[in-house]
């Protein structure tokens, strides 16, 4: 199983008057290309979940992570593919510098009420909601193939519950 990893910031702003916000990142090449997600990706050999986590948000995004808190376990794969990956996800509570744009993510602010879910993996739509109201998860989603820019993914078998703790 190929362990990935996946981080978002989630911040309340009291005084920008458009509510609380969340920094997604469009994917501008490789797996995931045209779609708009958490930065993240694999646990190379030798580090930890937790350092591939803030490693990764500081190569896609500019970041520098200085408090994480794991929120979720989500396990997917696809029909035809006997591959698994299991990502965990990350709430970074504190962080230095501002995102800027890198070779592989174009980073944005979003309120949550524009978060562009239809230009995301289709199983955000049911595990994104548990992590901005503060929830711990696991999940497993299988899906039918890839997204493409112009394929969605179809989901075929989905398990997704609220957990104490991981």
């Amino acid at each position: 199983m190929k362990q990935l990893t996946l981080c978002l910031i989630h911040e309340h702003l009291p005084d920008n008057g458009a509510g609380p916000r969340v920094l997604l990142g469009m994917k501008k090449r490789g797996f995931g290309e045209g779609r708009w997600n958490g930065f993240g990706g694999k646990v190379d050999d030798g580090e930890t979940i937790e350092e591939a986590a803030l490693r990764e948000i500081r190569e896609e995004c500019g970041i520098e992570a200085t408090e994480i808190d794991k929120r979720g376990v989500l396990i997917f794969n696809f029909q035809d593919d006997t591959k698994i990956g299991e990502v965990h996800v990350f709430h970074i509570t504190k962080y230095t510098g501002e995102p800027i744009e890198s070779e592989e993510m174009r980073p944005q602010w979003f309120t949550i009420d524009e978060i562009p879910f239809s230009q995301m993996w289709p199983d955000d739509e049911h595990w994104l909601p548990l992590f901005l109201a503060g929830k711990k998860f696991r999940g497993r989603f299988l899906f039918d193939k890839p997204s493409t820019n112009d394929y969605t993914s179809q989901i075929l078998e989905k398990e997704l519950i609220e957990v104490e703790k991981l």
